[in-house]
């Protein structure tokens, strides 16, 4: 049995919208037993105002998070790779589990277009995190 916190990367194009989302959710739901990275392939200058909002109505606050450009190392240092539309822009380690989770971009959506991709991204968390074998945070 592992002593270390899995870590789990969550890439997108811009690092504004989706993979901020779903970084939050998973610190969120699953506190200091996961080690949680997020990262674009072309960074956005800010996290999408619609997704901070729709994000803060479910009592998340990423107002301070900023898009991050995606490295090899940050690949290299996670155990799970979640991309989100990123395409071939996401670097290729062995060993790392892969997953691809086809979502709707929030890019130029208002928060009434954010919140059904929100939810579902909250649904997948929660069931990466059974995956893992991480009880949710209550």
């Amino acid at each position: 049995m592992t002593t270390t916190a899995p870590s789990v990367l969550f890439v997108c194009v811009h690092n504004a919208g989706r993979s901020q989302m779903a970084a939050a959710f998973l610190t969120h739901l699953g506190g200091n037993r996961v080690t949680v990275r997020s990262a674009g392939s072309a960074p956005a200058d800010t996290v999408n105002p619609a997704v901070v909002e729709a994000m803060r109505e479910v009592g998340i606050d990423i107002s301070a998070e900023t898009p991050k450009m995606l490295t090899a190392r940050a690949v290299e240092a996670s155990d799970v790779v979640i991309t989100m539309g990123c395409g071939d822009a996401c670097p290729y380690f062995p060993g790392k589990r892969y997953l691809d989770w086809t979502l709707d971009d929030p890019a130029g959506q208002g928060v009434d277009a954010v919140r059904p991709i929100r939810d579902s991204i909250e649904e997948r968390i929660r069931g990466l995190l059974t995956e893992l074998g991480i009880e949710v945070r209550a």
